[in-house]
């Protein structure tokens, strides 16, 4: 006997998840990630036994409920879950399966077409971030055709729009949350003194130049996974960063991402190389894009010694990556150079099985 749950499996973005409403799942938060771990088949390298594909970017569950708040159509609960790892992670945001979030609710009833175009404001719950997205819904329903393409992702689809609006300090105490635009870590094993600056708009990230750690920056995501003393001095870093941004003991945490910047070399503002945060990312997760931009446009960052940024109050920043680049629109507020009043993006999403997942009726027998 097996228990059935309600699931739209869809991509979002450069990510791919279980997509289930909360009213589906237990109110219990043990009970609910024991359901989790099910639905994707994890700890297994493999997640032979569930929906997993078998990496950090394909073992992600988003949960979706009716907007509580006044202004907020939808609820969405981000769940992170490793392949060989019994952990559920709801702290960080992912702005990739954020663009999946108002196809979803429109797929299955939960939010109404409103006509050519629906806008809906989203809260992230994981960090209490607003976002409004808009999605194409000509004649009545969601539209997965269209003309934009994003790296990472083959041939075109419509256009999600999604403008952050709260996005500083999304899970440490501000967007510096040492206090400083360029912090000197010395003793670092394997290291021993560098330059980091440590950021969070949307996602707490170490920025770091490419070349202090030893590498060129350029290098395939492959070459730097295979780069095991390179790995091994990031997560020495890691360790002391993530202490000094008031983010504790992080050696079980997603996060903070390590980032690797370099000048960039296809005609864009910078070069990233992103570890989420022991793998190399073939390309860069959505909110990691948005505080790499952030960090390009600070005086004096780690990211803005190497970036080509144009001064003006909004930016065009151009993150190219191992798969391609990424475009982030800023908008700067107009006297605070240390502020990021708006951030705006194009993603794109599609849904690709709509039914139900089976877990073992052990796990959870339903309500």
């Amino acid at each position: 006997m097996q228990t059935p749950i309600k699931t739209l499996f869809m991509r979002g973005g450069t990510s791919r998840g279980a997509f289930i409403a909360a009213t589906d799942l237990p109110q219990s938060i043990a009970e609910r990630d024991r359901v989790l771990l099910a639905v994707m088949g994890s700890p297994d390298r493999r997640q032979i036994d569930g929906l997993g594909g078998a990496h950090p970017l394909t073992s992600k569950v988003g949960i979706v409920s009716p907007g509580g708040q006044s202004g907020t159509d939808l609820n969405f609960l981000f769940a992170q879950l490793q392949p060989d790892s019994n952990t559920v992670d709801t702290k960080p945001n992912c702005g990739n399966m954020l663009a999946a979030v108002v196809p979803y609710a429109i797929e299955t009833g939960m939010l109404s077409v409103q006509g050519a175009t629906t806008t809906a404001r989203v809260l992230t719950l994981n960090t209490h971030m607003h976002s409004d997205i808009t999605v194409q819904t000509p004649h009545g329903q969601i539209s997965y055709e269209g003309d934009t393409r994003i790296d990472g992702v083959p041939g075109t689809s419509a256009p999600v729009r999604i403008e952050f609006l709260n996005t500083a300090g999304s899970i440490c105490s501000s967007l510096l949350p040492t206090g400083q635009v360029v912090d000197q870590f010395d003793h670092v094993e394997g290291v021993g003194s560098i330059q980091a600056t440590c950021i969070d708009n949307g996602m707490p990230l170490v920025i770091v130049r490419a070349e202090d750690m030893g590498c060129s920056g350029y290098e395939s995501s492959a070459e730097l996974n295979n780069h095991v003393s390179l790995k091994k001095r990031l997560n020495a870093l890691r360790l002391i960063a993530g202490a000094h941004m008031g983010l504790g003991d992080v050696s079980a945490k997603n996060y903070p991402k390590m980032t690797l910047v370099a000048k960039p070399t296809a005609g864009g503002s910078i070069a990233t190389r992103s570890f989420i945060p022991h793998v190399c990312h073939d390309a860069i997760g959505v909110l990691a894009a948005v505080t790499v931009a952030t960090a390009c446009v600070l005086p004096e960052s780690v990211a803005n010694t190497v970036s080509c940024v144009q001064a003006s109050n909004t930016a065009f920043i151009q993150v190219e990556h191992p798969s391609g680049e990424f475009t982030i629109e800023l908008t700067k507020h107009p006297t605070d150079s240390t502020a990021i009043v708006g951030a705006t993006l194009l993603r794109t999403a599609r849904l690709i099985m709509r039914g139900e997942v089976m877990i073992p009726h052990s796990v959870w027998g339903g309500h």
